[in-house]
């Protein structure tokens, strides 16, 4: 069966006991945690992991950790230092957007209790305890927001009043926001699948919730379309991107020029939400 997907650009959150080290450590430089040498780039002292092994090139990646560099056993200190020098101006760029991710990860972490803040529909919405809301499962998605929102990307936070005792764990919290995000999320994304899929001329069949890693959604030949339900954390503005994205591939199975145009006739700004969608750092759940 065939099926074409959009990766999730930018989401590559830690487990939320990880710590954040190595790039984001100092404001004047960057440091890697495991460190074993050191060198000036563009005016900033980096530290960084050499490795070396079997290998006939230098090598090195940027990652959340800071500067790796891969060498040959034999390459003199001097020859790997000349090359880091050479590529400065790339790696310090990539260093310094990984503390920044490093610090948007930080700030977007939640402590999952009572007056909790969890983005929905690009807006704050602030979690309560009432234990005389619905318990039952399906029941949850019968909870209002109060006040209600005056509308997705509204701006002001909302308050969800959850059947929970103020004094639950936090996988409590979590797992019950959780439930209701992800309904709420199916009856947004059928809602949006239904309203575009006539203006691209084209017919969905089902639709199945996903929580990949690495993916905002794929669609399949047959009109099978899988979205990721943290989506509905994002503006309405990037959740519309993604669904119409996925009905063009019911036409395009491709990311040919003819598919663009089938995204471009819907969403003539498609270019600006897309790479507003790549900046996305998503909360740790």
């Amino acid at each position: 069966m065939r099926q074409l997907a959009l990766d999730l650009f930018g989401w590559a959150s830690p487990a939320p006991s990880a710590p954040l080290s190595g790039a984001p450590d100092t404001a004047a430089g960057y440091t890697h945690p495991r460190a074993n040498r050191h060198v000036l780039l563009a005016g900033l002292p980096v530290e960084y992991e050499l490795r070396r092994g079997r290998r006939r090139t230098i090598g090195f990646t940027v990652g959340p950790e800071g500067l790796t560099v891969n060498a040959p056993g034999w390459t003199p200190q001097a020859e790997i230092d000349a090359v880091l020098r050479e590529k400065a101006g790339w790696i310090t760029t990539r260093l310094a957007h990984a503390r920044e991710r490093a610090r948007r990860l930080t700030a977007a972490r939640i402590d999952w209790c009572a007056g909790a803040a969890v983005p929905y529909l690009g807006a704050a919405l602030i979690l309560a305890a009432d234990p005389c809301a619905p318990r039952q499962p399906k029941a949850l998605g019968s909870i209002a927001l109060d006040p209600p929102a005056a509308g997705p990307d509204a701006g002001a936070p909302s308050i969800l009043r959850l059947p929970l005792p103020p004094d639950a764990p936090p996988a409590q919290w979590r797992d019950t926001t959780e439930a209701w995000l992800t309904i709420q999320a199916r009856r947004l994304f059928t809602s949006r699948l239904d309203h575009y899929a006539p203006q691209l001329n084209v017919h969905w069949q089902r639709l199945s919730l996903s929580s990949a890693q690495t993916r905002w959604g794929s669609a399949s030949a047959t009109g099978w379309i899988r979205l990721n339900w943290r989506l509905i954390h994002l503006s309405s503005s990037l959740v519309n991107y993604v669904v119409v994205h996925e009905l063009a591939h019911l036409r395009e199975m491709n990311h040919g020029p003819r598919f663009w145009a089938l995204v471009e006739g819907v969403l003539p700004d498609y270019a600006a939400r897309r790479a507003n969608l790549r900046d996305v750092v998503l909360p740790s759940f």
